[in-house]
């Protein structure tokens, strides 16, 4: 039933700001507590110094929690905000902008680094490719990329701890699809060299069944 990608309609985007907010606090709660940002800050680790300033893009980044977390262990870094969607990123920290992300508005390597986490498994796997060209150009010291590793437990997780969590009802529905539009690891090297990506690395970080993706120019 994982052994292939298959990619559904997700809810949340559709829902008005009232019903959506609460499962945009899930999803930040989820990767505060069960790896998203542990893989986040352990990516950075492996390429950008402790003291380090620098710019960096996010792409996708709904509640801006991404930000939060590495403006917190980089105090010297400009992080950057980039959402399609005006609920998803009311919360999230300036600067941050409205924008598509097949249709960046920057001229290439107009950032250090540029970030992509839990966005990437939206998209077919043409589109894939075509997010991950984007970005690349855009990033003038390289590109992270942290997803969902397609795996049983994960697709198992949100529904098994619904009641115990409190999660909402769109979180469950939609964090299982999300998990079945995810990655295994040979698949998303294989979709970075695809877009041109140089010095590709893909590690999996378990037990939070993340993957986290470096490409350094």
């Amino acid at each position: 039933m994982l052994s292939q990608r298959r990619i559904e309609p997700e809810v949340m985007d559709s829902l008005p700001p009232e019903e959506a907010r609460p499962n945009l606090a899930d999803l930040v709660q989820i990767n505060r507590r069960f790896g998203g940002h542990s893989t986040l800050l352990r990516t950075l680790k492996t390429t950008v110094p402790p003291k380090a300033s620098f710019s960096l893009l996010d792409v996708g980044a709904a509640s801006g929690d991404s930000a939060r977390v590495i403006r917190e262990h980089y105090p010297l870094a400009a992080v950057t905000s980039l959402d399609h969607n005006a609920t998803n990123i009311e919360q999230a920290p300036r600067p941050k902008l409205l924008a598509d992300a097949f249709h960046l508005p920057f001229t290439e390597r107009s950032f250090d680094y540029v970030l992509c986490s839990l966005f990437l498994h939206h998209f077919e796997d043409r589109q894939v490719i075509t997010l991950m060209k984007g970005i690349y150009q855009v990033a003038r010291r390289g590109v992270f990329i942290l997803d969902l590793e397609r795996h049983i437990l994960p697709w198992l997780f949100l529904p098994a701890t619904r009641f115990l969590f409190r999660w909402n009802e769109v979180t469950v529905s939609d964090g299982v699809k999300s998990v079945r539009a995810s990655f295994r690891r040979r698949e998303l090297q294989q979709f970075a060299e695809a877009a041109g990506m140089a010095n590709v690395k893909v590690q999996v970080f378990r037990p939070a069944f993340r993957l986290a993706l470096t490409a350094v120019k």
